[in-house]
């Protein structure tokens, strides 16, 4: 039995010993980071429903399509992080449509940029291909699909590149910059987000009494978001005027618009008296509006937001399980009711990314213990609700490598 079977023998039987669910989703711009800890998290898109076979890669082995290929995979491999996968990761419906890793960039005196690198799934191979031409990707559902944007943001086009063969298939211009796309659930639409100035921008420090510490970048008060466009992606065209959303005080660097589950309302997140505050806002006019009903719990930093049937969300880390703090080398996140933001139950995992079904979900666990003199490390691991068991998906990433280094997932459902 290979590995790749061995997992899914895995998975199988940790989902048949399960009791069912009981019934009841841009990145910041980069702080400065401080040792020992750091965490990011990424747009993603929402699972959708079904458990289906399941397709996992373990990125320390080279597998598939010869010489070339792992020649190729090993001159890649030197230059990120080697916890990073070459082989598709899917489960359930959900698969790991991309994944990127970001360089600080200066630009002029004092100042720099976050600049991302992407690794696309090639459906044709089913293996992460480097391509440094994007400074933004959105994947489309289905992982067939993907909208980017030009290395120099705001960017005054979108591109629909056929991830099989490389090329972009059109381009759709745009009257106003744009530094951010997200999909609508159903793949028909594009939200795309307008910047004056590049939304990674930032002023370059160091740390604070640490004189041999490395430039990084923090972002600045304000931000330069000025609205959205609607793109309809089968006429590629843009559908309407350019909705302006006035910018308060609540909002910081990078703040990309999304669809809710809906696709009726947008979301993008706020600075406030609470972790994860977001605000929602009317597709028409961009004027503010209430919530749905089933999201107004939800957290813009935990990416996996509703299951798939719609009667969980997956909310942030919890400190205790049962009573008692969490054993050194776990995490725990909260499982609650989306309309009434009650505690349902708790899952393994520090940070909840993606819905696989509605049992299982993808997730960043730590590896090491709470006070370990090694540090904050982390894996791509399955969990699921009602067992404390993980199955891991990933090498262990280390945050003191430095950003660089550390590469950041995407999903989508396939």
């Amino acid at each position: 039995m290979n590995v790749e079977e061995l997992v899914q023998d895995t998975l199988r039987d940790l989902a048949d010993e399960q009791p069912p669910a009981r019934p009841g989703l841009a990145d910041r711009v980069l702080v400065a980071r401080r040792r020992r800890r750091t965490r990011r998290v990424a747009a993603v898109a929402v699972a959708t429903a079904a458990v289906v076979a399941v397709t996992v890669a373990v990125p320390q082995l080279v597998e598939g399509g010869g010489r070339d290929d792992d020649r190729r995979a090993a001159q890649v491999r030197s230059q990120r992080d080697p916890s990073a996968p070459r082989k598709g990761i899917a489960v359930g419906q959900t698969v790991l449509a991309t994944y990127y890793t970001q360089k600080l960039v200066a630009k002029g005196k004092g100042e720099g940029v976050v600049e991302r690198t992407y690794w696309l799934l090639d459906p044709r191979t089913n293996t992460y291909r480097e391509d440094g031409r994007w400074s933004y990707v959105a994947v489309a559902p289905g992982a067939r699909t993907a909208a980017v944007l030009e290395r120099d943001l705001p960017a005054n086009r979108i591109g629909l590149l056929d991830l099989a063969t490389g090329e972009v298939e059109r381009w759709i211009p745009v009257e106003r910059g744009i530094g951010g796309l997200a999909y609508s659930s159903d793949g028909s639409q594009l939200v795309a987000t307008t910047y004056d100035e590049h939304p990674d921008l930032g002023e370059r420090v160091q740390t604070e009494g640490e004189k041999d510490s490395p430039l990084t970048l923090v972002q600045r008060n304000g931000t330069t978001r000025t609205g959205f466009f609607l793109v309809d992606v089968a006429g590629g065209t843009v559908v309407g005027p350019w909705r302006e959303v006035e910018a308060g005080r609540d909002v910081w660097g990078r703040a990309d618009f999304a669809f809710t589950r809906d696709d009726a309302r947008l979301y993008g997140r706020v600075i406030g008296d609470r972790d994860g505050m977001e605000k929602f806002y009317d597709l028409s006019d961009g004027d503010q509006v209430e919530p749905p009903a089933d999201e107004k719990h939800l957290r813009w930093d935990v990416p996996a937001r509703l299951s798939p049937n719609g009667e969980l969300a997956a909310l942030g880390l919890t400190k205790e399980v049962d009573g008692k703090p969490g054993e050194p080398g776990k995490s725990y996140s909260s499982i609650r009711d989306p309309r009434t933001g009650a505690e349902i139950t708790k899952v393994r995992g520090g940070h909840l990314l993606a819905w696989a079904d509605d049992r299982r979900l993808f997730a960043w666990e730590r590896t090491t213990g709470l006070n370990d003199g090694d540090g904050y490390k982390d894996r791509l691991v399955m969990v699921t609700i009602g067992s404390d068991t993980i199955v891991p998906l990933s090498g262990e990433r280390d945050p003191d490598d430095g950003f660089e280094r550390t590469w950041e997932p995407v999903f989508v459902t396939r």
